[in-house]
């Protein structure tokens, strides 16, 4: 391979910076940054922005963290990673805007290097991005579409289908049997191709993210909103933060491998709240949430139909 480990790191380090530049353009606040170091071996730059004139709650968080064993979340399915030394380094970042007709998007890129004397190392890339919306228009949703599938072109036919029914299965609510939001990508495990491609992959997809999310971002941010809708997005955001304590195996693996909690929990909104047994009106722009915009639907497949 001619890219390197070192090549990944400073390639998020630079991504980081460019996408806090770009919400800060957006917002007009600034983001604090909180540099931290792992116990056991390395650390990250977290950078949040908070009560902003567009982002209630925001974090663009980058860590590079290592050591001599890895944690049981990261092992159990993976028993060839047993006794080997590992780094894990990616980009990570959720965006919860204040206006309830902006939804909420989170995106990740992450790289894996397991390595044990003698042996060839194992590595693997991850990541994608994927957008949850309150009131949801379909105008963005075939856009968010659009761009992922842009990014995956050029890597093969089949890798926006592919991705896209995994981050679908990925970002599911079993409890509540619903997804998360209206999809994106999801990939993990990547090492399908040489690391130089891979790495390339990576960075399509990092650069794809404000392209898909920020025109979405200038279309909703003046819409007028009420209270009433105010409490449909903190309903909502109730189910974003279900899936990220009880399923998302990256805050598994940050808590287990002893990272720092703040940045890991800086996902979940500021605002949040749940209901007994709460329910949508029939018929209202919130129950078409769950009844059309939240099902496995095929959007640039139906918007060429149209």
């Amino acid at each position: 391979m001619t890219a390197t480990i070192d090549d990944v790191k400073n390639y998020l380090l630079d991504l980081q910076d460019r996408i806090c530049a770009t919400f800060e353009q957006a917002d007009g606040g600034s983001f604090f940054e909180d540099s931290w170091e792992r116990p056991g071996g390395g650390g990250g730059r977290t950078r949040v922005l908070e009560n902003g004139a567009l982002i209630e709650k925001g974090g663009v968080n980058f860590s590079h963290v290592y050591g001599d064993s890895l944690p049981p979340s990261a092992s159990a399915h993976r028993p060839e990673l047993a006794g080997r030394s590992f780094q894990a380094m990616g980009l990570s970042l959720v965006i919860h805007p204040k206006n309830p007709h902006i939804p909420t998007s989170h995106a990740n890129v992450r790289l894996f290097v397991a390595e044990k004397p003698g042996e060839d190392p194992i590595w693997w890339f991850g990541g994608g991005f994927d957008l949850t919306p309150y009131y949801a228009v379909e105008e963005d949703c075939v856009h968010w579409h659009q761009v992922a599938h842009d990014a995956c072109a050029p890597f093969g036919d089949n890798i926006y289908t592919d991705y896209k029914a995994w981050c679908d299965r990925y970002f599911y609510l079993k409890h509540r049997d619903e997804p998360r939001g209206i999809g994106g990508l999801f990939y993990d495990d990547m090492n399908q191709w040489d690391f130089d491609t891979c790495f390339a992959f990576m960075q399509a997809i990092g650069e794809a993210f404000t392209a898909a999310y920020m025109p979405i971002v200038e279309r909703r941010r003046d819409t007028p909103f009420t209270e009433q809708e105010r409490e449909f997005q903190a309903h909502r955001r109730g189910r974003y933060v279900e899936f990220n304590l009880v399923f998302d195996r990256g805050t598994l693996f940050g808590l287990q491998s002893g990272g720092r909690t703040e940045s890991i929990l800086m996902s979940l909104p500021p605002h949040v709240q749940w209901g007994y047994d709460w329910k949508p009106e029939p018929n209202s722009r919130e129950a078409r949430l769950t009844e059309y915009f939240l099902q496995d639907r095929d959007w640039l497949g139906e918007a060429q139909a149209k």
